[in-house]
């Protein structure tokens, strides 16, 4: 009977994986049609399939605004934030993980309820403590605010370090490696498939971003991709043939990096633990 039960969940459960993405396939392909039609055959055929095609749109985003200076700081900020990120988070995690200190059980509980605060809730502390640092409207700012959101990969990164042997670890000690080099040559190259599942998780996310850069960067030479198209949906009616297009250009990136790492990946999700 329990068997029964699990199978009819994991069905269920499959069916919805299943609608959930076919819808988002379906939205993706109208968009990428949508994206080399004019704007007067958009108004007659929204869904079907342009009877032109035209790289007009494509051609306006790039070349009649600051296209490429905003993928450029897009880019810029999502690989440096990144880095740092998975760089920080996994030296706190290892020390969580492997040595013994008073309150240890206080920044474990710390960083997991950092999960649960939204950047939104401090979005004026954070602007003032920018401001009395001098990094407000700067990427170094915007940067330091994505590293600081280390609670998951810390959380996740302690668990994996945990089924780590330590035995490993012991034996390069006795060999006269130091903790740098057990942290830097054994132990990063052990979690690379987690390190590439947490660095797509949290690139996508800070490119995808528009909350923070739309309010700590009000210079628009440092504007973001994001920002850039939400200046033509603010007057979607009027430009929706650039919207789509400037759509499809922001995806490029992402499935360029998710084709790139996806079997980092599949490691990752697959082999989540090491055993002794």
């Amino acid at each position: 009977m329990k068997k029964k039960q699990d199978t009819l969940l994991r069905n269920a459960l499959s069916l919805l994986l299943l609608l959930f993405t076919s819808i988002t396939l379906i939205l993706l392909v109208i968009t990428f049609m949508n994206s080399f039609k004019s704007s007067s055959e958009l108004a007659r055929n929204t869904f079907g399939f342009p009877s032109t095609i035209t790289l007009q749109n494509y051609i306006t985003v790039i070349t009649e605004d600051n296209f490429f200076k905003y993928l450029f700081n897009s880019l810029f900020i999502t690989l440096v934030g990144v880095f740092f990120l998975l760089l920080l988070s996994a030296m706190v995690a290892y020390g969580i993980s492997r040595y013994e200190f008073k309150r240890k059980e206080v920044v474990s509980t710390y960083f997991l309820i950092g999960m649960m605060f939204p950047v939104q809730l401090c979005v004026m502390p954070l602007f003032v403590i920018l401001r009395n640092l001098q990094l407000l409207n700067t990427m170094t700012g915007v940067i330091l605010l994505y590293v600081a959101g280390m609670s998951f990969p810390v959380f996740t990164l302690t668990k994996f370090f945990r089924n780590i042997p330590a035995s490993i670890e012991e034996s390069a000690r006795l060999d006269g490696a130091s903790e740098f080099q057990i942290f830097f040559s054994i132990i990063i190259p052990i979690c690379k498939p987690v390190l590439a599942t947490l660095g797509l998780i949290n690139g996508i996310r800070i490119w995808n971003d528009f909350y923070i850069p739309m309010v700590f960067l009000s210079d628009s030479n440092k504007r973001t991709l994001m920002l850039s198209v939400y200046k033509y949906m603010s007057d979607f009616v009027r430009n929706w043939d650039l919207t789509f297009a400037a759509v499809v250009l922001t995806l490029i990136p992402i499935l360029i990096l998710y084709f790139l790492c996806s079997s980092q990946i599949v490691e990752g999700i697959t082999d989540g633990t090491v055993k002794e």
